[in-house]
């Protein structure tokens, strides 16, 4: 739902709109984002929900970029709001998905690192990464781990979309797990897989994936880590990993979902650093060699949206919010931000600061996206402090019938830097 507003904001950088009003599209998709973000309920390889860097990364900076458009069309209430949505997001980031001091973490030799996804059955924990995760293609009983021992290549989208830094400590740290734990060296060049314990690909004797197996190498990924040395400025490797997708795709120039990264099957078929048995082509990864090569001409990351950059990496811009929803409970209101309760329908919202002694009711505000919120003054609250909270539903008349809960923490430092 975020890469179309994210094609229409590149297109309209481009001047290439002319005669299409790319509004309504943009508005539906954006208003699907606010509704059910920051959670997803499948993450881009369709496997699990949660919070998942790469989705992250595209939903926020495609609520940056819809807010464009909303200011375009007047709207500047909405343009508004759906920024604050992002700030508040992009600050929970690492909250949401980075670890650290994990054996993992420990055995590599670095503090900590972006998980693949967290639990969205943890959101109302603030530390959703410390739940299970199911890895749907691996066997039973071999088949669920703690979120923070699976690592993914898709902590790269923070870069690519532009929210962090490709030289940010955490992201450098992620890239040596990556490279730890996920890529391996072929007759054709570097692969990485997917994730841990990946179990998408044949068996380890070439017998085909059968709801189980092995994973493998994909050369889409090489062009993602491509794009992630275009990056940091490193374009001899950047050219590097393109030749490399040359050379792993098939006689007729087909690039393969995967490739084969063990010992040669030659009655099978399957011969080290060539297209296994998986799909071929796969015209994502066509999309992706297309993009990183046009990346290397333009020596930079031609589709990397300009938004992100500007208030994140260069403005450092936080959020004097914390979010609170029925799909990401916070516990957690850092001192000296307000706490926004975000729902799906008009509401009533029954609150007290002193455990019921005296009480408040504050009526929510329509953003005309399906979401309604109230802000609640939390910011003069002193740490420990305790907001309770329930609703009363107008359109059905009817009490929510549970107190929810949040306590002030202390004071933490934005996240959002270049350097440690």
């Amino acid at each position: 739902t975020a890469f179309p507003i994210l094609v229409a904001d590149h297109l309209k950088r481009l001047d290439a709109l002319s005669g299409f009003d790319a509004w309504p599209m943009v508005q539906r998709a954006a208003a699907y984002l606010a509704r059910n973000g920051p959670v997803t309920q499948q993450d881009r390889w369709e496997e699990d929900g949660g919070y998942s860097p790469f989705t992250l990364a595209a939903e926020i900076a495609a609520l940056l970029a819809a807010a464009e458009f909303a200011e375009q069309e007047g709207d500047f209430g909405l343009a508004n709001y759906l920024r604050e949505t992002a700030d508040i997001w992009n600050e929970n980031i690492e909250r949401w998905t980075y670890v650290a001091e994990t054996e993992l973490a420990k055995k590599v030799g670095v503090k900590g690192y972006y998980v693949r996804i967290s639990p969205a059955n943890g959101s109302d924990s603030d530390m959703p990464a410390s739940a299970f995760v199911a890895i749907k293609n691996r066997p039973l009983g071999q088949n669920v781990l703690p979120g923070e021992q699976i690592v993914s290549v898709d902590a790269l989208a923070l870069v690519r979309y532009g929210l962090r830094s490709p030289e940010d400590p955490k992201i450098l740290d992620t890239v040596k797990v990556i490279d730890a734990t996920l890529r391996k060296e072929t007759k054709t060049g570097p692969v990485w897989h997917r994730y841990s314990l990946d179990g998408y690909g044949e068996h380890d004797d070439g017998s085909p994936f059968d709801g189980n197996g092995v994973g493998r190498g994909w050369p889409l990924l090489a062009g993602e880590r491509g794009h992630y040395e275009v990056a940091r400025g490193d374009l001899e490797e950047a050219e590097r990993l393109l030749h490399t997708m040359e050379a792993q795709a098939s006689p007729g120039g087909l690039i393969p979902e995967q490739i084969w990264d063990s010992e040669d099957i030659p009655e099978r078929g399957l011969r080290n650093g060539r297209p296994s048995g998986s799909a071929m082509p796969l015209v994502w990864a066509h999309a992706e060699y297309i993009k990183l090569a046009r990346s290397i001409h333009e020596r930079t990351v031609f589709d990397m949206p300009k938004q992100t950059v500007e208030r994140y990496q260069k403005n450092k811009t936080t959020s004097k919010l914390v979010s609170w929803r029925f799909n990401q409970k916070s516990r957690t209101v850092p001192e000296g931000k307000n706490l926004r309760i975000e729902v799906l329908a008009p509401a009533m919202v029954h609150w007290t600061f002193d455990d019921w002694q005296t009480t408040n009711d504050s009526k929510t505000i329509d953003t005309g996206l399906g979401v309604h919120y109230v802000d609640l003054p939390t910011n003069r609250l002193s740490p420990d402090s305790k907001i309770v909270f329930t609703f009363f539903w107008p359109t059905v008349n009817k009490w929510e019938g549970i107190d929810f809960q949040a306590t002030v923490g202390q004071r933490t430092t934005a996240t959002v830097r270049a350097e440690s």
